[in-house]
């Protein structure tokens, strides 16, 4: 059977979720799971909960690898992990081609290009780095003004037209506990 795995950083990549979700139901996966999760948590549900419904003989199936693994080595202990499971991975979008790990070729191809992808990943972020560092130190850059910030004088009004703090959450799309931050006038960084 081919077990289908879809992921997400954010909640705001809903296409991106859907777009992965046919294009492994499309490969053929009699089952899909997905969720919504940075690949950096420690916990993916949905990805633990496919990695035990696997058996001997299936494959786990993802669109791209950075969808599965954070780096090379976890890569390889899921790849290592679904092999003494007598499973395998299979990769639709390298490419234009696709990956199987249940080759010795397909094994060592994914290794080599998750290794690049990790070698890229860490070459943009020292960048990154770079140029926050030369934006702070020319006096460019200080950080985004948090999103509850920005909503303060809306929180306020609500609450003046007899909103609860739950509704005024839900309507804004923010935690709670932030709109009664806003509220007893603790408002920084909230």
């Amino acid at each position: 059977m081919l077990v289908g795995y879809a992921r997400t950083s954010t909640a705001d990549q809903e296409a991106g979720l859907a777009a992965q979700e046919r294009d492994l139901a499309a490969a053929g996966a009699g089952r899909v799971f997905s969720e919504q999760v940075s690949a950096t948590a420690t916990q993916r549900p949905k990805l633990t909960e496919a990695l035990e419904f696997v058996r001997e003989g299936d494959s786990l199936m993802v669109t791209k690898p950075d969808r599965l693994a954070r780096s090379v080595a976890d890569l390889l202990a899921l790849i290592e992990s679904l092999t003494k499971r007598g499973a395998g991975l299979r990769v639709l979008s390298m490419g234009g081609a696709e990956l199987d790990t249940n080759t010795p070729t397909g094994k060592l191809t994914l290794t080599m290009l998750g290794a690049v992808a990790e070698f890229e990943r860490a070459l943009m972020l020292e960048r990154q780095r770079e140029g926050i560092a030369a934006a702070k130190a020319a006096g460019k850059y200080q950080g985004r003004v948090p999103t509850v910030q920005k909503q303060t004088a809306e929180m306020l009004e609500l609450r003046r037209q007899g909103v609860g703090p739950a509704e005024i959450a839900r309507r804004l799309g923010v935690a709670r506990s932030s709109v009664y931050r806003v509220l007893k006038g603790g408002v920084a960084g909230a």
